[in-house]
């Protein structure tokens, strides 16, 4: 699997760049915060999740940390990387719990819903 993915660019307009693979991220689990029609929640934002954030979500309905086998998926611990949706984020930063973010992995297609400046604001780089 490549580090790239030149089809596809990231909010700074360069081809995206892998997320994570551990755990598994992106909405096709491929590493990358790609989109397409078929991702109905925008699984574009690449962040590296805190503590603060996954209690935000749980609260907010979304477990991201509790183990779901039956989705080959283990819950999720501050640091590491996930393809978030771009309305959860957006919902977090809002709250002043959002997560930092990778840039270069966020999917172009956030912009449409998280302006850069706000994305800048929490940039690992």
């Amino acid at each position: 699997m490549t580090q790239e993915r030149n089809d596809h660019l990231n909010v700074l307009g360069t081809p995206l760049q892998m997320c994570g693979c551990t755990p598994m991220t992106g909405f096709y689990r491929d590493g990358f915060c790609r989109t397409d029609m078929q991702d109905r929640g925008m699984h574009t934002v690449c962040c590296v999740v805190t503590e603060e954030f996954l209690e935000f979500s749980k609260a907010d309905g979304n477990d991201l940390s509790t183990p779901m086998p039956q989705f080959q998926f283990s819950g999720l611990k501050p640091g590491d990387k996930w393809c978030l949706c771009a309305g959860r984020w957006l919902n977090a930063y809002k709250a002043g719990k959002a997560c930092p973010v990778i840039l270069e992995s966020c999917h172009e297609e956030t912009l449409a819903v998280i302006p850069l400046s706000a994305l800048k604001e929490f940039s690992l780089r």
